[in-house]
């Protein structure tokens, strides 16, 4: 597992939210496993999202953010350090946040290098700084029928195969790992590995405050692959009650269980989907070559950008290449995103269809394919943190520090 550094933000001004979340997982080992834009909200994040590190932005309103901060602050400062940011240098209001316990101070503007500075000397001085924790891998189709809960479950299944991989701690063991269905409604992952769970995410959500290793173990079905399936619920009614911080709580102890955590998502940019995303270590994007559905790729990775979230880790899957009958061609696809397409999986519908209907990985059902060789290889690259950045094109590298600096010279130049 690598080593994370959790962080909790709160921030009441949306002019910045964007180019904060995207200065914070620009940072190495940083997850924000919550974003809180109601102070009042805090109290609840503390209890239900393990997290290292609490980042309060001040502004526009410090002494009223820090009536509510404060009192939480002295009550949980022996657990989690806190750094303020702010434009203001009222003398009080640094000496009151100091006698809360807030460890540490930004004044804007600065330089983002200034802040993974602080958290990196913060999360070096913090006892629970460093644990290892697994790897998030988000897979989300850009459209339906495209392949992506087979994608992720045979992810899954390989993954758990490995032998090597990035961050082993046990020579010879094989990691851990759990796939995730967070389609609350209709999704497929159980029924595409002939799972019959008896307990379901849903059970985890209640209570994701109070989850531990035996919870974990009893909401989990294990399948003879050595994959640990975590379903969706069994009622649609169920589905209707989780929301994003309760799914966000659940992933965040899933990762101090598992080495890797597989996360099947539908096409989505709601609360949920963005929590996910502030805390996967990949997302990998599925698609075919059909015009929607570059398309939609198109729009998908324009709104990351644009909201702040890590494009780099954006891994391009195209599902079913060298169909003769394909109107597109790969470079045709990678010239309109201006990116590279970082996996193909092959095409091969009497494999997948059979497979699909057994309910079966292709470790089992069908072992020497071209198809399960291409799960395999996406397994082998992920779990070496192999992160190439062919997909983010130059301009979007340059464009993203223009923001970054200007968000954090906002204070001077009147932005």
């Amino acid at each position: 597992m690598s080593r994370t550094l959790r962080v909790i933000v709160v921030n009441t001004d949306d002019g910045v939210a964007t180019d904060l979340r995207s200065v914070l997982l620009s940072i190495d080992g940083v997850k924000i496993v919550a974003e809180i834009d109601e102070p009042a909200m805090l109290a609840h994040a503390i209890t239900h999202f393990p997290a290292e590190v609490l980042l309060v932005h001040l502004d526009p309103n410090p002494a009223g953010v820090m009536d509510v901060v404060a009192p939480l602050i002295e009550a949980h400062k022996d657990r989690i350090a806190v750094i303020g940011m702010t434009e203001d240098r009222d003398a009080e209001l640094i000496m009151r946040a100091m006698r809360a316990g807030m460890r540490e101070f930004l004044w804007k503007p600065f330089p983002p290098e200034q802040l993974a500075e602080v958290l990196n000397r913060v999360g070096s001085e913090t006892s629970h700084s460093g644990r290892r924790l697994g790897r998030l891998f988000v897979a989300v189709g850009a459209g339906g029928g495209v392949g992506t809960t087979q994608l992720a479950t045979n992810l899954a299944v390989e993954l758990a195969q490995l032998e090597e991989w990035e961050n082993q701690t046990t020579p010879g063991a094989r990691p851990r790992v759990v796939v995730v269905d967070m389609d609350f409604r209709f999704g497929q992952v159980a029924m595409q590995l002939d799972a019959q769970p008896a307990f379901t995410i849903a059970e985890l959500c209640e209570r994701p405050e109070q989850i531990d290793a035996q919870m974990i173990e009893k909401a989990v079905f294990r399948h003879s692959a050595g994959v640990h399936v975590l379903a969706r619920p069994n009622v649609l009614a169920e589905a209707e009650r989780i929301h994003a911080s309760q799914c966000a709580g659940v992933l965040a102890s899933l990762q101090e269980h598992y080495d890797f955590v597989v996360v099947d998502l539908p096409g989505r940019f709601d609360p949920t989907a963005r929590a996910v995303y502030d805390m996967a270590d990949a997302y990998l994007l599925v698609m075919q070559l059909h015009v929607p559905c570059v398309r939609t790729v198109d729009r998908m990775l324009g709104e990351l950008s644009v909201s702040g979230y890590a494009v780099e880790r954006v891994r391009l899957a195209c599902n079913r290449t060298g169909r003769e009958s394909s109107y597109l061609e790969i470079a045709d696809v990678e010239s309109t995103l201006n990116r590279k397409i970082d996996f193909q999986i092959p095409e091969d519908w009497k494999t997948s269809s059979t497979a699909l209907n057994m309910g079966s990985p292709l470790l089992l059902s069908a072992p020497k394919t071209r198809l399960r060789q291409a799960y395999v290889r996406i397994a082998q690259v992920l779990a070496g943190g192999r992160a190439d950045a062919a997909g983010a094109g130059e301009d979007n590298g340059e464009a993203k520090g223009k923001k970054l600096f200007a968000f954090f010279g906002a204070a001077k130049s009147g932005v």
